[in-house]
């Protein structure tokens, strides 16, 4: 397939997808893959996008060799695109595009269930301090529990939030 036959075939909604990232809202925006922010900067077009925080844009190509950090070949293939004399290295690439990706989202999906962990501590902490007697021992334990999840709490939505 060739770079047009490939444009024609995939619009940036398929390329979300293929990436994992959610699906636009109403007004077109998602949050930009490309830096941290609280607020959807990024428009999604049909063909292409626009980062109102960033300044990243690009065709479905750009944002394939934004998002994986690879060279346009790479993301060529990667999206179906062939050339005459395909080599060895080329299946590799991919290959290794598509290992970085499990990799990314097995990272998430870790960081996920520390964020609940750490809210899951906090509710226990929270209960046994309202069950216990006020300045007993083991509302002090659980006093000083708390705030150490707190403070975990807040550097965990911090390295989400990326402030």
């Amino acid at each position: 397939m060739t770079s047009e036959e490939i444009k024609a075939e995939y619009s940036m909604r398929d390329i979300l997808i293929k990436c994992g990232l959610s699906q636009p809202n109403r007004k077109g925006f998602i949050s930009c893959p490309f830096h941290k922010e609280k607020t959807a900067s990024m428009k999604i077009y049909e063909k292409d996008y626009n980062c109102f925080g960033c300044g990243a844009n690009g065709d479905i190509f750009t944002f394939i060799q934004q998002f994986y950090g690879i060279p346009f070949r790479e993301a060529f293939l990667m999206l179906g695109g062939t050339y005459e004399h395909e080599k060895a290295k080329d299946r590799f690439a991919i290959y290794h595009a598509k290992k970085a990706q499990e990799m990314r989202k097995k990272q998430e999906e870790k960081d996920r269930m520390k964020r609940k962990l750490n809210n899951d501590l906090i509710d226990i902490y929270r209960d046994w301090i309202a069950k216990s007697d006020p300045l007993s021992q083991t509302w002090c334990d659980c006093y000083n529990a708390l705030q150490i999840e707190l403070y975990h709490h807040e550097i965990l939505n911090e390295k989400r939030t990326g402030s």
